[in-house]
């Protein structure tokens, strides 16, 4: 499989890692660790909503996704500084 096939794969709730990867490209460096972790959790899942080949619903979302995806986040941002 093609770099850009993996690329246009479906992400669900339970890919954290692709999630937060996203997220930091989106972002990038303007989200600093304790940004990432005082994000409302209302704003965090539209903005999951809002990626790419992301095909979740809203329903399927729960509290512990939502935590995976802002340690995800920190680690990935931790990783680029």
């Amino acid at each position: 499989m093609a770099f850009d096939q993996i690329n246009d794969l479906p992400i669900h709730w339970a890919d954290h890692e692709d999630i937060a990867m996203a997220l930091y490209e989106r972002f990038g460096d303007e989200m600093t660790e304790s940004k990432i972790y005082r994000i409302r959790f209302t704003e965090l899942i539209e903005w999951v909503l809002e990626l790419p080949h992301f095909v979740g619903s809203r329903a399927q979302c729960n509290e512990g996704h939502l935590e995976q995806i802002q340690a995800k986040w920190v680690y990935e941002w931790r990783d680029n500084q």
